[in-house]
């Protein structure tokens, strides 16, 4: 039974359907406050006007709880209209001697609030423009603490970069402890040092908060590119007792190593992530990415039937099975599954590289273009970006571009052992250019001995100048300390060129132990042994295929495939 007034007499029909919402009986709010505004579209006496902009706000609340945006925003609209309405009559006539309507007019929900719903609304149909619209009717002085995060957001997603600081500064103006407002302002170039000095004030009231400042000056590190002093800074406060095995600083500290190339350390850091929290979903997609390079498909097969339980509506479930398709060399199953992750998450810069790649792999060279390109735009720190773009480049003969952005990213994101092996691999297509691209590698290496992509180029250097014993040294050092499939196939190459055939085949055998899809290992066994002693061509064809990585792959199969894969939508639910 519903209860009574305490002042006597029972409630009116539209204050139930308010205690019903309120209780949060979404679906029973739906039916009856459709019929309600039935009754009332015909006799239009039934209720009054803030009777009905109550009824109109709460069915469209409950469309917005059943995921029916655009019904919702039209419901929302008629409500604002009616709320305008019932202003200009409250205005003509200030006092109708009517006591009841004080109380009434108290509970009509907040007029600011309905406009927030639309905006989210219109975020959801992927309307930003009148989003962003809707907020800024607003008065800045009326603005909450979620309108001001939503309209930053907004704002910066549009490239309004002026507008999204002065929003996330009034975020953080009224809740000094929004940390990923923080992160936003921090991500616009914004001063660590004038992001803290907003904080200041609460870290010193408040005890045990000490560790804020050195938390933003770690994440100022990330988005200046700065991956040594940030990964530095974050295990520092990570080594604190009161912050150790912290999920999010173990996610950064992983996704800045696979930033600076260290590919060991970002996947023990993910599985140590992984490990205290089993239903992370975050940086999984970047996790999948690095198990897939290293040939660990089944592990990435796993790692997609996961994360699929804990969330198919999340882009990185997608991107994970993506990678597990694109390493088996199935790129129009690898694009449908990137398309699928940029459906749920347009920002996702994994997915657009995964896209990207397929794209490019299938030889749809200017449509993976526009991929990296929104990658950067979104990323302009993960040099993975521009190697993806210049790859594209490269393989469209424009070696003029690639070089251009190669330059750019050595300059803007400094001489480091991964921007100088960038710079080097577009020199090496231009014979004029050799020599600048071994300079280049010699730094590369004298930085990061164990970079592999600078081994790779290196030994790509020397096979072309046919000094093979030189080559042999620089895999066997780089080999000393860690063990990689591309490495030991490219020593299996150059022990042929010597004719140390025995240990070339154990060098692919090994290969091929750390990564069974490796088709250039398998190709090179199986050469030695059908044959004692390979003839010199095929020594030159053994050599000029060794650079790649395995990420490449040829193009053959995509046409069938894509007809197969038209055959399989119903994998992962997909009709």
């Amino acid at each position: 039974f519903p209860p009574l007034r305490p002042a006597g007499g029972t409630m009116s029909v539209v204050e139930h359907v308010r205690e019903m919402a309120a209780a949060g009986l979404h679906s029973n709010v739906r039916l009856l406050s459709g019929l309600l505004l039935t009754m009332s579209g015909n006799n239009p006496e039934l209720f009054s006007p803030s009777q009905k902009y109550q009824l109109l706000v709460y069915h469209a609340d409950s469309l917005f709880h059943d995921k029916e945006y655009r019904n919702a925003v039209s419901k929302y609209t008629m409500a604002l209209q009616q709320k305008k309405a019932l202003s200009k009559t409250s205005k003509v006539r200030p006092s109708t001697g009517n006591a009841a309507s004080t109380p009434q007019s108290q509970c009509l929900p907040s007029e600011i609030e309905v406009k927030y719903k639309m905006a989210e609304c219109y975020t959801m149909l992927k309307q930003d423009k009148d989003a962003i619209a809707i907020l800024d009717g607003i008065p800045s002085r009326q603005r909450t603490p979620k309108i001001n995060m939503m309209l930053a957001n907004l704002y910066k997603k549009a490239g309004q970069e002026r507008s999204s600081v002065t929003s996330y500064k009034e975020v953080l103006r009224q809740c000094p402890l929004a940390l990923d407002a923080i992160l936003g302002l921090l991500s616009l170039s914004v001063k660590g040092a004038e992001v803290a000095s907003m904080t200041i004030n609460i870290i010193q009231s408040i005890p045990n908060l000490d560790w804020l400042s050195v938390w933003i000056k770690a994440y100022a590190f990330v988005h200046t590119g700065d991956n040594t002093r940030a990964i530095n800074t974050i295990c520092s406060l990570e080594k604190k007792s009161l912050l150790r095995d912290n999920v999010d600083l173990l996610g950064s500290l992983a996704d800045l190593y696979f930033r600076a190339g260290d590919n060991k350390n970002s996947i023990l850091k993910f599985e140590q992530a992984q490990m205290l929290d089993p239903y992370l979903i975050k940086g999984m997609d970047v996790y999948g990415y690095l198990l897939a390079r290293e040939g660990r498909l089944e592990d990435v097969e796993n790692l997609g039937c996961r994360l699929f339980n804990i969330s198919d509506q999340h882009a990185e479930p997608w991107v994970v099975s993506g990678c597990h398709s694109f390493y088996s060399k199935r790129y129009s199953r690898a694009l449908y599954l990137g398309a699928k992750a940029i459906q749920l998450n347009s920002n996702s810069v994994q997915a657009l590289l995964l896209k990207g790649a397929a794209l490019r792999n299938m030889g749809r060279v200017q449509e993976a273009i526009i991929h990296f390109r929104e990658a950067i735009r979104l990323a302009p720190c993960r040099l993975d970006c521009y190697e993806g773009l210049i790859e594209c480049y490269l393989a469209s003969n424009s070696i003029r571009e690639a070089m251009v952005m190669a330059n750019n990213v050595y300059k803007t994101l400094g001489a480091n052992a991964q921007t100088l092996t960038l710079l080097a691999t577009v020199c090496l297509e231009d014979p004029v250019t050799q020599e600048k691209a071994k300079t280049l590698l010699d730094k590369a290496l004298t930085q990061r001995p164990d970079y592999i992509k600078a081994v790779v180029k290196k030994a790509e250097l020397l096979s072309r100048e046919q000094k093979y014993e030189d080559g042999i040294a620089l895999l066997r050092n780089a080999l000393a300390n860690q063990s990689d499939c591309v490495l030991h196939r490219i020593l299996g190459d150059f022990l042929v060129a010597v004719n140390e055939y025995q240990e070339a085949m154990d060098q692919y055998s090994i290969a091929l132990s750390l990564d069974p899809n490796d088709q250039k290992s398998l190709e090179g066994l199986q050469k030695m042994e059908k044959e004692e002693s390979p003839t010199d061509a095929t020594q030159e064809e053994d050599v000029d295929d060794m650079e790649g990585s395995g990420e490449e792959g040829d193009l053959e199969g995509s046409d069938s495939e894509a007809a197969q894969w038209a055959d399989q939508e119903q994998w992962f639910g997909m009709q």
